[in-house]
């Protein structure tokens, strides 16, 4: 009886742009990256990422917060302006404003120097599968002036297509799957992130970015509401194509204070 073959990575052979200006830590990162089944091309200073990014149009960039010539985060901000690739960033900085401000500039994740590079390898994996645009048999959804397709990875809001990132996709697609339903931001982290943990500012900066592109008036959301002390609920009329509650936090889940 013939065993049945794993499906192919997606991820496989995907191409790489790891900016980062110190050498020894480029070559270990790079060296693990390759010995995973990466093409990786280096750069090392900001100007040169911009440049090869819109030269080779990678699949990914790994992307050093502390650059000489032009910060880290301003290329952040260029690229997902220019191209929308998904951005790792690296960051020696630990504080959570400085975290924050990775995100806000649309990092689709950051990770921590010291670093374990076996699992920046997992968190690479992680962000590429989440924006490859393939087909999906999930089907789209409408729901409270939304279009979901998951398949070409679009929304629709009120006839205008939204500008998402890869982590913006995720989380608005899991919650319009979910309407009125409260999340916390524990249960949106392993469910839309895939971390067992993780920093939860990573949630509520991309729920104030969702505001920023959904809302009326961010400053007093509407349809993407806070729980207090609970999580968040996306606000909408009902409409077929919305999965069955999950249970919440009021079932089990774990509470969410100080969002």
């Amino acid at each position: 009886m013939n065993k049945s073959q794993p499906a192919p990575d997606p991820t496989e052979n995907r191409r790489i742009l790891l900016v980062e200006d110190e050498q020894t830590i480029a070559d270990v990162v790079r060296d693990y990256l390759v010995q995973a089944g990466f093409q990786v091309e280096l750069a090392a200073d900001g100007f040169t990422a911009l440049h090869l990014a819109a030269e080779r149009q990678p699949d990914l960039v790994l992307l050093d917060r502390m650059l000489p010539g032009l910060d880290g985060v301003e290329v952040c901000r260029r690229l997902r302006a220019a191209h929308g690739v998904p951005v790792i960033l690296l960051t020696a900085l630990g504080t959570e404003d400085d975290r924050i401000l990775g995100l806000e500039a649309g990092a689709d994740d950051y990770v921590t120097k010291p670093f374990s590079p076996r699992e920046l390898v997992l968190r690479v994996r992680s962000v590429l599968r989440r924006s490859i645009t393939e087909f999906s048999p999930e089907p789209s959804v409408e729901v409270g002036g939304f279009d979901l397709n998951p398949a070409a990875r679009t929304v629709i809001h009120n006839g205008r297509e939204l500008s998402l990132t890869a982590r913006e996709f995720d989380l608005l697609a899991f919650l319009l799957r979910r309407p009125n339903q409260v999340f916390s931001r524990e249960e949106l982290i392993k469910a839309v992130w895939g971390w067992d943990f993780g920093d939860l500012s990573t949630v509520t900066v991309h729920v104030r970015r969702l505001r920023e592109k959904i809302e009326a008036d961010p400053t007093k959301p509407a349809v993407l509401r806070t729980v207090w002390g609970v999580g968040y609920r996306l606000d909408v009329e009902e409409h077929p194509g919305a999965q069955a509650p999950m249970p919440g936090p009021d079932e089990g889940g774990a509470t969410d204070a100080g969002l």
